[in-house]
């Protein structure tokens, strides 16, 4: 169903693997970032990096799923 909701609303999945790469570097920027704060912030900031390391396979699967549906046939699609 979530597929089909992002394929309506015309979501390519270039822009899905586009938003794991960017996650992947959000990712990196948080982590870096976490290593600059002091000691009582840290961990919250570590946390945070490794929530938004989790983010990228998710975009690429979904991208992946969308793709797929891209490939089929117009009259194959429901």
């Amino acid at each position: 169903m979530t597929l089909k909701v992002l394929q309506g609303l015309g979501i390519p999945s270039d822009l899905l693997y586009t938003a794991s790469l960017g996650s992947i570097v959000l990712c990196l920027f948080l982590w870096i970032r976490a290593k600059t704060v002091d000691q009582e912030a840290r961990a919250n900031a570590e946390r945070r990096a490794m929530f938004v390391g989790f983010w990228p396979p998710m975009f690429w699967l979904i991208g992946d799923k969308i793709a797929e549906l891209e490939r089929r046939p117009s009259s194959r699609r429901r």
